[in-house]
């Protein structure tokens, strides 16, 4: 953080970073809760001191709202936003999240909406304007996180017109975007939009892979599926992380030669996200039939293809199954970033340094310049394209780990954080140096898909001339 800022940070997301569960008894338990958001904050916490307000993600008696409050405040310097179950719900679950997201990711075929929502999601961003008003001093920075406080900078600004140097900055992912205009202006104000590309801290992610926990998991990892290739693919429950193409794909995969079945796994990890949205109901239904469908058709006595599990798992074991799998996938339809990538290329190392396969809809294609990409949409190429992830070769996986490695290691969420903030504070984009411009990379991500467009139809055209020539051969047929 630039060593002129004497300010505060204030960080204002939906959510507090925080589970908190009703023990019952007139006490509550308090956890650091999962996230992309929270893990990169978390991390920026090392480097700048900031307060975090949101709601606390559950109903509290009015009774225990200042046990509450003074709970999170003294051990985590968070401040709830009390809401009634109806009206966050109305927010989040409606208008937020069966609007917004799917619009934003440009699915409104998803879209569905009550009448009562836009009001809520007006009235739940006024609730955070008048717990966050007061707080509020001259200099401070004002940080507000998504697509689920969109009115919220607006509001802010007009209550607080009389405060000194106060700076409101809103966050949030768009597709494509990579720098502003150089002078963009709207109602007096100078407006800067620019691509910060949040990363992770990869050096907790391989501490915790060497710990002995982690190492039991492995080595058990590596009994229970001694003898086959590992695919690792771990999403939320969304539609936008393309799941069912994904399954397809790898449906395909099996029933094409050389015969794979019995020699590899896919290990899918689908953590529950909205599960009360209809949409997200019906998504699960889909995957989940996929997997049966899949099982049955490719499953043996001794091995089942897909591992399917419908949780959330403890970080011991996310490591280890990072540094188990030789191929990890990334199938998404659009998405913003996507961390899976990062995570697994830092538990990954320079002698295993096995494949990551991703989809030219994640965001992270841009940002790592040596994953597989493949197009979710195009199940045939896709199906090939895991082939070749499984039967690269070592020297070519190493090749391709350095130069992933080496942006996982500089493009920490430390950086990202200090670099949004700092931003913020002087009112001008980052030197050229201090951020790489994607422009170039993306160009880049471009070019490779073609190059493996062509690749992969060569070899699909070879492998389908060895198919006829084994049925000509096999029907006692000869070429002329």
């Amino acid at each position: 953080m630039d060593p002129h800022f004497e300010g505060r940070v204030l960080v204002i997301a939906n959510r507090l970073p925080i589970t908190i569960k009703d023990t019952k008894d007139g006490n509550f338990e308090y956890n650091i809760s999962s996230g992309g958001l929270v893990s990169g904050l978390r991390s920026l916490a090392k480097a700048v001191d900031f307060k975090w307000f949101g709601w606390p993600g559950i109903d509290i008696h009015r009774n225990d709202k200042d046990k509450v409050g003074r709970d999170l405040q003294d051990k985590f310097h968070a401040y709830p936003i009390f809401l009634n179950e109806q009206l966050a719900q109305a927010h989040y679950n409606g208008f937020s999240n069966s609007v917004l997201w799917p619009l934003l990711h440009r699915m409104p075929e998803k879209v569905r909406a009550e009448e009562s929502w836009p009001m809520a999601y007006r009235e739940v961003n006024e609730i955070f304007a008048d717990n966050i008003v007061p707080m509020v001093e001259d200099d401070d920075l004002i940080w507000v996180h998504d697509y689920h406080l969109l009115l919220l900078p607006g509001i802010l600004r007009e209550r607080l017109a009389k405060k000194k140097n106060v700076k409101i900055v809103l966050q949030i992912v768009l597709d494509g975007v990579s720098r502003s205009p150089s002078d963009l202006h709207w109602g007096g104000r100078k407006v800067i939009v620019h691509g910060f590309s949040i990363g992770i801290e990869p050096e907790d992610f391989r501490q915790r892979t060497e710990s002995e926990c982690v190492k039991r998991e492995l080595a058990n990892l590596k009994d229970s599926f001694k003898g086959q290739k590992i695919i690792l693919v771990v999403d939320r429950l969304d539609y936008i992380k393309g799941i069912p193409q994904k399954l397809m794909a790898f449906d395909r995969f099996l029933a094409e030669p050389p015969d794979w079945v019995d020699k590899v796994c896919l290990i899918q990890l689908a953590i529950p996200t909205r599960a009360e949205v209809d949409t997200y109901k019906k998504l699960r239904e889909e995957v989940e039939a996929l997997v049966g469908h899949v099982n049955g058709k490719h499953g043996t006595f001794s091995s089942t293809p897909i591992h399917y599990f419908y949780r959330s798992i403890k970080p011991e074991q996310l490591c280890a199954l990072y540094a188990a799998a030789d191929v990890c996938i990334i199938s998404s339809i659009r998405d913003g970033l996507n961390m899976v990538s990062y995570e697994y290329v830092a538990c990954q190392n320079q002698d295993t340094a096995e494949v990551l396969l991703m989809s030219y809809y994640a965001g992270a294609v841009k940002t790592l310049p040596s994953t597989v990409v493949v197009n979710p949409w195009d199940i045939p190429r896709f199906s090939n394209t895991i082939e070749d992830a499984l039967e690269m070769s070592a020297e070519e996986r190493r090749r391709r780990y350095r130069q992933n490695v080496d942006i996982v290691d500089r493009c920490t969420s430390v950086r990202w954080g200090t670099m949004f903030l700092n931003t913020l504070y002087k009112g001008r984009v980052p030197e050229p140096e201090e951020l790489p411009d994607a422009t170039e990379q993306i160009k880049e991500t471009d070019n490779r898909t073609i190059r493996t467009a062509h690749i992969l139809q060569e070899r699909s055209r070879s492998r389908e001339a060895s198919q006829s020539s084994n049925v000509a051969s096999d029907s006692g047929l000869s070429a002329v």
